[in-house]
């Protein structure tokens, strides 16, 4: 019997932050991983091999290789670079941080026994028993497959296969408009692929602003592809020689050489027996928490994918640290529970704090200021041209939300790149430290040195108030 103050079941990014936090506070920590190694889904199919193959397609682009031509056939092994050694190098990293906090890794299936005691199954056949005062539960998520849907990870691929097909394909359906869908349709757009995105809702990105989701739309289209709201995909189906066949529930029908179904994730519960600790899934399949991801029983925590949305990596760092900081009583952030959000498609947008229609719907009377980078010098020279800074602030000027988009047209060499997940960091220090327009300059270094865009987006939405302006130029 294994005895810790401390034990996490899961291995990603809120696993880890959890047991490390606690560790830190000088618990002695147990942290169980059903793989044979940690990071999750996040390291090994998720978050960075999705961005090394982001970042082999913002190249692709910026060199001046657009198109269908130049890509199709491409295997994509060879898109992805060394990523398999940069997910080993960050595994190993993950692993010496762990150790060097005197974090006990255990691999195996665990199960609760009772609400104190786990069980875990090692690949060898045996088994340890872990007792903890405090349990987190991290054990992520996988991809949804609805039965309408057949994934055979060949012609129609999920998350979790799409970056094993062989090669490029020259067409390319997406089922979903989450972040997952976004991230992957607008890569493969820019690497030349016609993309088609169906979502059974009118927009993609329905908790982002509007406006900066338009970017992404816009984008996506000026490449050759499109987006189809409203649609609700009822089958798919491999027509046996080079395509396969998408019927909506209106009876349309498209046709793709591949097809990606990334129609959201669930929660990875199942052999965990949660049961058995006095505990039970909601509706949706995950674990209900409250704002430090407590669940019923007091002692047991749970964060990440398991507790449903947003399923990205930094909310569930946040949400593990979160975790482990409220069960050994130190304090926490729940209170101030902003967290920022970046998506790495093309555009990147990024966003922290309230869109503007909820802005409108809590505060009545608020400030928007937008600076649009085709309408600044500087973007002209650097070779971005199009892209869009908000900032959304209550009849006051206190910050409520700041929300970016940037599209990469270009980069030339030597060129400082515009940031949206940078900006929206910096965005939540400020909105956290309830702060007007002179931290807000703070946010605009942290985006790029781009001084008309920090002049203009600061007289719009601050500056505005004492003019009588209530819009953008």
């Amino acid at each position: 019997m294994i005895r810790v103050d401390f034990a996490v079941v899961g291995g990603g990014p809120a696993g880890q932050k959890a047991a490390i936090q606690a560790a830190k506070a000088g618990r002695s920590v147990v942290l169980i991983e059903r793989e044979p190694t940690i990071g999750g889904e996040c390291v090994h199919r998720g978050t960075i091999p999705s961005k090394s193959l982001r970042q082999r397609a913002v190249e692709h682009y910026a060199r001046g290789h657009v198109g269908v031509a130049s890509m199709s056939d491409t295997p994509i092994p060879e898109l992805l670079g060394e990523v398999r050694q940069i997910v080993s190098a960050h595994t190993t990293y993950m692993r010496n941080q762990l150790e060097r906090n005197g974090v006990r890794v255990l691999h195996g299936q665990a199960e609760f026994v009772d609400a104190h005691q786990l069980d875990v199954g090692e690949v060898g056949g045996g088994h340890q028993q872990v007792q903890a005062d405090i349990i987190v539960i991290a054990t992520g998520s996988i991809p949804r497959r609805p039965p309408e849907i057949p994934v055979d990870h060949e012609h129609i691929v999920d998350s979790d296969s799409i970056l094993s097909l062989a090669y490029l394909p020259q067409s390319l359906i997406v089922l979903g408009g989450g972040v997952i869908s976004c991230e992957y349709a607008s890569i493969f757009s820019l690497l030349g692929v016609k993309v088609t995105m169906i979502d059974r809702n009118l927009r993609p990105l329905l908790f982002m602003d509007g406006e900066i989701v338009e970017y992404f739309v816009s984008g996506l289209r000026q490449r050759g592809g499109d987006f189809i709201g409203g649609a609700q995909p009822v089958a798919a189906q491999w027509d046996e020689v080079s395509q396969v066949v998408v019927e909506l529930s209106d009876g349309k029908k498209f046709a793709a050489e591949k097809v990606l179904c990334a129609l959201g994730r669930m929660a990875r519960i199942d052999g965990l027996h949660v049961d058995r600790a006095g505990l039970a899934v909601d509706k949706r399949g995950v674990l209900p928490v409250n704002a430090y991801g407590q669940t019923a029983v007091p002692h047991i925590y749970a964060a990440g994918d398991a507790v449903g949305p947003p399923s990205l990596a930094s909310a569930s760092m946040e949400q593990g640290r979160r975790a482990s900081r409220h069960a050994l009583g130190l304090d926490t952030r729940a209170d101030q529970p902003l967290m920022p959000t970046g998506i790495y498609a093309v555009p990147e947008l990024a966003c922290v704090g309230m869109t503007e229609d909820d802005a409108r719907a809590r505060n009545g009377e608020i400030h928007v200021g937008r600076a649009r980078f085709n309408e600044i010098a500087r973007g002209q020279i650097a070779g971005v041209k199009e892209g869009l800074l908000k900032l959304v602030a209550d009849r006051n000027g206190r910050l409520l939300g700041v929300h970016v988009a940037e599209i990469l047209v270009r980069v030339r060499p030597g060129q400082p790149g515009l940031r949206a997940c940078e900006g929206a960091i910096e965005g939540d220090r400020l909105l956290h430290q309830r702060q007007r327009s002179i931290n807000i300059r703070r946010l605009l270094r942290a985006l790029v040195s781009f001084a008309p865009l920090q002049v203009e987006v600061v007289r719009v939405q601050v500056l505005g108030r004492s003019r009588g302006e209530r819009g953008a130029f």
